[in-house]
């Protein structure tokens, strides 16, 4: 009864699940935008135009890198002492990076410090938001019955396009300002309006608590003493196939969300500001079928869901860019719009999935390396091959080939996943002890 009268509700659970997470994915979203429109000129001017949006790319990839290392470290503390402390560590982690991004001097004040600076503060941010999504899913899941943990296994996948709607619309607002303007200080405005939305995320979720199922297995001294280890002896098919599984939903999204906006408004000139409409526009259908998906992977299972996705993800990337290279902003948005389906069928049933397939003792280390390996490959490449395939070929159709290829290891690694098979491995030993 105590459990019951302590326990947070479904609204404060969701709160900080979402909330935390959107504020994290803002952060991390405003580096790909300021990457595809200014950093190569302000960062590495030295450079030509080609080189330099490689070069800023590059930063933005370096993030990526960072991810799996912060998943590993986060994910260590988050198995042995606790979620909720872990998601506050984030947070600040992440914030902070982010503010002070926006606080640097460019290469015009300092030379090469500036570049230097700027991969160091896309490191740490990196780091940080390798421990978040793990986190937040596991924060929600914990709490729900088996019945509902898909529903809110997605409060923290909500995060990610509306992340992307916050970052864009940031952006869109200081978008029409005059050049030089935007590139003088401009830009900065969405990297310094971070420390804002930090002090919110961190009062919502210093008023969490972690869930009875963790707590139980923490005061029962049941914790791994090093999970990384533990994960990779007893569960390495596991962890492999879920890295898999991970790879094609930022294919997709960055594919839109990054490459596109340097792609549209360099080879076939669409305006800046229509390009971010209709990436913001896009969010709307990312988070309706968030909710579907999740809904349905509730009540048919996560892995058949998400199986579709992947599929259509395969076969999603040829028509895309199709549609994108007419030049009309109707059959763009269409584009874009198709895309917010294909990453919001897989958002929805990830979280369930992902809960579902490592045990308590090592899932906050399992599932946060395996969904930032996933972004590594499909996310942090996925713009700087982009860039080069198009610089060879001077066609889309490489990419296009490329980001479906990366889709069809997700669809034949998600065959392999046992949804449910930790938490039956888990109830099996219960019952024998």
């Amino acid at each position: 009864m105590a459990e019951q009268s302590t326990a947070p509700s479904r609204r404060s659970i969701f709160t900080a699940s979402f909330v935390g997470t959107s504020i994290e994915w803002y952060d991390y979203y405003i580096f790909g935008t300021a990457a595809a429109l200014v950093f190569g000129s302000l960062f590495f001017p030295q450079f030509s135009s080609v080189a330099g949006t490689l070069a800023a790319f590059g930063t933005f990839a370096v993030g990526f890198i960072a991810r799996p290392l912060g998943a590993a470290v986060i994910g260590h503390y988050g198995d042995r002492l606790g979620r909720k402390a872990m998601l506050v560590l984030t947070l600040l982690l992440t914030g902070g990076a982010t503010a002070l991004i926006g606080l640097l001097p460019t290469y015009a004040a300092i030379g090469i410090g500036a570049p230097l600076l700027l991969v160091l503060l896309r490191l740490l941010q990196g780091f940080g938001v390798g421990g978040e999504w793990g986190g937040a899913v596991l924060i929600a899941t914990e709490h729900a019955t088996s019945r509902r943990r898909a529903v809110y296994g997605s409060f923290a996948q909500f995060g990610v396009p509306i992340g992307v709607l916050t970052s864009n619309l940031a952006f869109l607002a200081v978008a029409g300002l005059p050049d030089e303007a935007f590139r003088s200080w401009g830009w900065r405005i969405p990297f310094l309006l971070s420390v804002v939305l930090v002090v919110v995320g961190f009062v919502v979720r210093s008023r969490l608590q972690d869930a009875p199922e963790f707590e139980r297995v923490k005061q029962s001294r049941e914790t791994s003493t090093v999970p990384v280890a533990e994960l990779v002896r007893r569960h390495p098919r596991t962890l492999v196939l879920a890295s898999l599984a991970s790879i094609a939903p930022p294919a997709i999204g960055y594919t839109v969300i990054v490459y596109m906006l340097s792609y549209g408004t360099t080879v076939l000139d669409y305006e800046r500001t229509t390009l971010l409409t209709l990436i913001m526009l896009s969010t709307v259908v990312w988070v309706a079928t968030i909710v579907g998906a999740a809904v349905l992977s509730d009540r048919y299972g996560s892995r058949p869901v998400y199986v579709i996705g992947a599929l259509t993800a395969v076969i999603w990337p040829l028509p895309m860019f199709a549609l994108v290279n007419t030049g009309s902003a109707a059959l763009a948005g269409l584009a874009f719009a198709v895309a917010a389906v294909v990453q919001g069928i897989m958002a929805g049933a990830q979280g369930g999935l992902f809960s579902e397939i490592f045990p308590v003792r090592v899932r906050y280390s399992g599932i946060s390396i395996a969904y930032q390996i996933g972004g590594m490959v499909g996310g942090a490449v996925t713009p700087i091959v982009a860039t080069a395939l198009f610089g060879a070929t001077g066609s889309s159709t490489p990419i296009a080939l490329y980001v479906a290829a990366l889709s069809l290891l997700t669809l034949l690694a998600v065959f392999g996943l046992r949804e449910g098979s930790a938490r039956t491995q888990e109830q099996g030993e219960h019952q024998r002890n």
